[in-house]
């Protein structure tokens, strides 16, 4: 079934592309992660020029964060001021984003840049997954006593201005989560990703953020970041396309109930290392293509 994407200027097989975003849906329902920083990898493989994939990818995220923002809320899992904080952090990042994206894009160098941002992001996370995943697999690997976890980070405690966040049970600066959604922001510009491998650890263990909340917080930033920097790359890049952003909701969507299915019968622990596998072999993909020479050394692009 060949499909034209007028962005992208070329055809695709449709099907291979809903097939994709089922893939990365299944990775959302599975471990309640967008699945975005596998898109765009997957997706220049394919032959999509990096600058549309990373655009259209940040799509993807926005629609599959809907339902999670929903869910969450419905049980009060969304601190909504923290949430809000970290948007407007993630505003400011990707106008910063889109001026850095436009830079080397005007030096020729923004698919070097996405493609190294990727093989750094997928190869630190997919050796923490591993590592997280033999603990839990292997005997005599799991810790003997548990550390207690500070509430948060020291620097956060000494951050003026200080602002109660309720539903997160914390006192803290805003400017600690401001910086935060900033950072976040950058990423999901240049790379299409929704974030929340940086969101959650860091709210966890920087933040000292209450469990229950982290996850729902999360898909609340990313959902508003994502639409910001969508609305970003139409403007600025023209990057978006939205055929191939449809074809991957289409299958993200099916996808993702079935990885919902498969998270209830599966063990944790064999889950993490399969996708710790994915993500360590596409981070190798990626290098081994950073230092090979292209087919095509020369591209024609509009001015």
């Amino acid at each position: 079934m060949p499909v034209y994407l007028p962005i992208a200027n070329l055809s695709v097989n449709g099907l291979l592309i809903v097939a994709l975003g089922f893939l990365t849906g299944i990775l959302s329902g599975l471990f309640g992660v967008g699945g975005g920083f596998l898109t765009t990898p997957l997706l220049i493989f394919y032959g999509i020029p990096p600058t549309v994939a990373a655009a259209s990818a940040a799509t993807q995220v926005t629609g599959a964060s809907v339902s999670g923002v929903f869910a969450h809320s419905r049980r009060g899992g969304v601190d909504y001021r923290m949430g809000s904080v970290m948007v407007g952090g993630g505003v400011i990042g990707a106008m910063v984003g889109a001026l850095l994206f436009r830079f080397f894009q005007a030096i020729g160098q923004i698919d070097v840049v996405i493609n190294i941002l990727y093989v750094l992001m997928l190869g630190a996370i997919g050796i923490l997954m591993l590592r997280e995943a033999l603990d839990a697999l292997l005997p005599g690997r799991k810790e003997t006593q548990q550390v207690p976890r500070r509430r948060h980070h020291p620097l956060i405690a000494a951050l003026p201005m200080r602002w109660r966040f309720y539903s997160s049970g914390l006192y803290i600066s805003p400017l600690a989560p401001l910086l935060l959604g900033a950072i976040v922001g950058v990423l999901t510009m240049l790379m299409g990703v929704g974030g929340g491998f940086i969101l959650v650890p860091a709210m966890l263990y920087i933040l000292g953020m209450s469990g229950n909340v982290v996850v729902g917080t999360s898909l609340f930033q990313i959902l508003f970041v994502t639409m910001a920097t969508t609305m970003m790359h139409a403007m600025t890049t023209k990057a978006v396309d939205i055929v191939l952003a449809g074809l991957l909701l289409l299958g993200s969507v099916m996808g993702a109930q079935f990885g919902t299915q498969i998270a209830l019968k599966a063990r944790p622990e064999i889950l993490r290392l399969v996708l710790a596998s994915i993500v360590l072999l596409v981070a190798l993909r990626m290098l081994y293509q950073l230092g090979v020479q292209p087919d095509e050394i020369y591209t024609v692009s509009p001015l």
